[in-house]
């Protein structure tokens, strides 16, 4: 196997709604934002994936040293061969990749967020930083593109983390602000539980006008002159901004559940941005 092998095995298997946008770029770009998920996916199952923290801090350590490797042309990982290549070409910067494995590192060192700020740090560096990349790699030109592709990273992750509440409970993890909990009257215990009601609903409703919120200003940010360049990210806003929608057409039931679209779904979602060149509504 091929690293750009390896890394298309690891983007297909995941199912992704970021896999059905890569399937309309040109070979390079393509190859290019495989190997960026793909590395995405090698430094956070490097947390999810392991029981033991300090095991969890080694192998993200193993990863900032082959990040160290991959700059100084000796990468040993078959992710990080596949990104050598188009480290020049798409503008992919050592501390960009670094950023990253910092974002996972925030798991295994908080599960709970005292408010929006401090989670959006955290969304900054798993996703803001993702999109900027993801946006190099499509074809930014313009300044205002760096904008769009940071705010809509963010609307993505938000949308995660709605999604996931559950999920992450059962993880010992709620990403959801402690100062929202505590305005909606939610307790953490309650989330914990799986216990929905409807101040939890009214609580997600809230999270939900945030995340749509951030959709919005990426979309008013995106330059016209990129917007054809940068269809692979509404082709995922597209996906994205459709799951958020179901879910909250589900009555918020993320506690014990995972909403989730179809893949036939996502790829008519992806192939009717790809000929409508338009950011979704939301």
């Amino acid at each position: 196997m091929t690293p750009d092998q390896y890394c298309q095995d690891k983007a297909a298997r995941s199912g992704s709604s970021f896999y059905y946008s890569f399937l309309f770029l040109p070979a390079q770009r393509r190859r290019a934002i495989t190997a960026l998920y793909a590395f995405c996916r090698e430094v956070d199952d490097a947390v999810d994936e392991t029981a033991d923290p300090q095991v969890a801090r080694t192998r993200l350590d193993w990863w900032r040293a082959e990040v160290e490797r991959l700059f100084a042309n000796d990468p040993q990982h078959p992710v990080s061969r596949a990104l050598a290549p188009h480290l020049e070409a798409f503008s992919i910067g050592r501390r960009q990749l670094l950023e990253i494995v910092d974002g996972m590192q925030m798991d295994l060192e908080q599960n709970r967020y005292l408010d929006f700020e401090g989670l959006r740090l955290y969304c900054h560096r798993v996703a803001g930083v993702v999109g900027e990349l993801a946006a190099n790699i499509f074809g930014a030109t313009e300044p205002g593109t760096r904008d769009y592709a940071h705010e809509l990273g963010l609307a993505f992750q938000l949308t995660n983390i709605i999604r996931d509440v559950g999920e992450d409970a059962r993880k010992g993890r709620i990403y959801l602000p402690i100062e929202d909990l505590q305005r909606f009257e939610v307790p953490a215990h309650e989330i914990l539980a799986a216990k929905h009601s409807e101040r939890f609903a009214a609580l997600m409703r809230f999270e939900a006008a945030r995340a749509r919120e951030h959709y919005r200003r990426a979309f008013a940010a995106l330059p016209e002159a990129d917007r054809r360049a940068q269809r692979p990210g509404l082709m995922m806003a597209a996906i994205y901004a459709t799951l958020l929608a179901e879910i909250e057409h589900d009555g918020f039931l993320v506690l014990d559940r995972r909403t989730s679209l179809t893949p036939i779904r996502k790829l008519w979602l992806a192939w009717r941005t790809f000929v409508g060149g338009r950011p979704p509504r939301v």
